[in-house]
């Protein structure tokens, strides 16, 4: 089976041990920017002996007005149409400045239209775009401008600060969120983050729960999304890492799913912005840290109220240089409750947390954090007593790295969007041991991969333990339509952990295989069921 949202398609016989062979998402458009022809200026050229005449003008010999229209085709990239309107069937010079210090050329007949004319910036920004069409047959010059803002945004370490807290009155009321209400928190202006931020990374956590529910993430303009960052259950303390688009006005909006009123907390640990200039890189996943076997540390537990220095660069693929880690944080055979804080290297402790966990609990965070000036960070242990701790990175974040972080795309109008959930499309699980591989290639980016996609995952119906593990598939679409091919190697990393009877969600930052396709592996002895949803991508074009 193959699936789009709302609908679902054969393709193919299934592969054993494989849950719901492939899925695509949804192909719908993306952001467009307009000029009308009527802001073109239309001049004679020099020697005509015509007088400089507006596209509005009467009496010239050509009526030349230059229409132009730009939609996001990557987080870097527009795809441009230029109307020669009204202009006379001639050939026409088209000169094409894309703001950047570039330019195209082309010859057109006047009346035509130049269709998806292809560019890449250098870095995502605010450019503007200038089209100059010329009539030597008339001794007509017309030019219009185009401003057009990439969809893309590069990353700023932020440390970690704590943005919200309702128990105590932070960034919003000393008060609950009530049932089935959202809380506004300011961004934009708010902790060095500036104006014009596009997106934010937070940790969201939720607590003092006395009823089942769920919390969702979004810019406070825009309408609530179907898509949900975390679950939480009565009396659970639960965090989840989310990368969420700021509002127009600054604000994004937590909203309580729940019956019952509960309390949030919010720690911003980086934001995204047009003028910054730190790209992603993905790796594939890989364990840097496990106290348990002495790896990355020594083999033992950290004590209570105590930390670990983890050296980052210059292991798992991540370069010196690099200003900041995507990981997978995992505390496992805790003996007491409490919370990890982690944090770059030389900074003082923040009064933030990365993940809450209770006696006995393996639970896991994703995290993006700074690096320290010496490629460092640190892993505090706030409970009282021992815990052992497990980290997998999985990118990191350089001036040297390209690719821009995305919320809008072709494949997807606008993020969230729910891709797949195997209890309502297909109804089919992922078998015990087995694997879900995800085809993310909507076939609309004309080849060009992509680096890392966002993705909220959610493991649910679970009947005993286990734990996720997410990789990059070797494979094409067409190997599993076609054929039954030898599975993958399984993933010595994780993603998120459950028990039997959680519904249990993390932040995943998925690096796509060589065709597009992600699987999610289930390391447990159960059969359980996947809610995955699209929260934004990393474009290296």
């Amino acid at each position: 089976m193959a699936f789009i949202p709302g609908t679902a398609q054969a393709t193919g016989p299934a592969v054993p041990g494989v849950s719901a062979p492939l899925a695509a998402a949804p192909a719908d458009g993306a952001g467009t920017f307009h000029s009308p022809a009527e802001r073109t200026v239309r001049t004679a050229l020099s020697g005509s002996g015509t007088k400089g005449v507006s596209a509005q003008a009467s009496g010239s010999t050509s009526n030349l007005e230059i229409a132009m229209s730009g939609s996001i085709s990557t987080a870097r990239g527009i795809s441009l149409n230029v109307n020669l309107y009204n202009g006379a069937p001639v050939p026409h010079e088209v000169v094409i400045a894309w703001g950047d210090g570039t330019q195209d050329t082309a010859t057109a007949i006047g009346g035509e239209v130049l269709r998806d004319k292809k560019h890449t910036y250098p870095r995502p920004g605010d450019y503007n775009i200038t089209v100059t069409a010329t009539d030597s047959v008339n001794n007509v010059k017309a030019v219009n401008q185009l401003p057009f803002s990439t969809a893309g945004s590069f990353f700023v370490p932020h440390a970690p600060t704590r943005l919200l807290d309702t128990r105590a009155g932070i960034g919003a009321a000393q008060a609950k969120v009530g049932a089935y209400s959202p809380v506004r928190l300011k961004i934009a202006g708010n902790a060095k983050v500036p104006a014009g931020a596009a997106a934010v990374v937070l940790n969201v956590t939720v607590t003092n729960t006395t009823a089942d529910g769920w919390v969702s993430a979004y810019p406070a303009d825009k309408t609530r999304p179907e898509a949900s960052n975390l679950n939480y259950t009565t009396g659970q303390t639960v965090p989840n890492q989310v990368i969420v688009p700021i509002g127009k006005d600054g604000y994004v909006e937590l909203y309580n799913g729940g019956w019952n009123a509960v309390d949030l907390i919010a720690d911003v640990t980086g934001y995204f912005d047009r003028s910054a200039s730190n790209g992603y890189t993905s790796l594939n996943p890989a364990r840097l840290v496990d106290t348990r076997e002495g790896l990355g540390a020594s083999r033992r537990q950290i004590p209570g109220q105590n930390e670990i220095g983890v050296q980052i660069t210059g292991r798992g693929g991540v370069p010196a240089g690099a200003s900041a880690v995507a990981l997978n944080v995992t505390v496992t055979n805790p003996q007491q409750a409490g919370y990890l804080t982690v944090y770059p290297s030389g900074q003082a402790i923040p009064a933030t947390s990365n993940l809450n966990f209770t006696a006995g609990q393996t639970v896991a965070n994703s995290v993006i954090i700074p690096v320290g000036a010496d490629g460092k960070i640190n892993i505090r242990n706030g409970s009282w007593a021992g815990t052992d701790a497990v980290v997998d990175v999985v990118g990191y974040y350089s001036k040297d790295s390209k690719a821009a972080f995305t919320s809008s795309t072709p494949g997807i109008s606008a993020a969230p969007w729910r891709l797949i959930d195997s209890r309502r499309w297909s109804g089919w699980p992922c078998p015990a041991g087995g694997y879900f591989p995800l085809n993310m290639d909507s076939g609309n980016r004309n080849g060009l991969p992509v680096e890392a996609y966002v993705l909220n995952v959610t493991v649910t119906s679970t009947s005993g333990p286990g734990y996720l593990s997410v990789a990059p598939d070797p494979y094409s679409a067409d190997a599993y339509r076609n054929g039954r091919p030898v599975p993958p190697p399984r993933p010595g990393s994780s993603a998120l952990n459950w028990t039997a009877g959680k519904t249990v969600p993390n932040l995943v930052q998925a690096k796509p295989g060589p065709y597009g396709i992600i699987d999610f592996w289930n390391q447990s002895s159960r059969e359980v069921h996947y809610v995955i949803d699209w929260f934004g991508q990393y474009d290296a074009y």
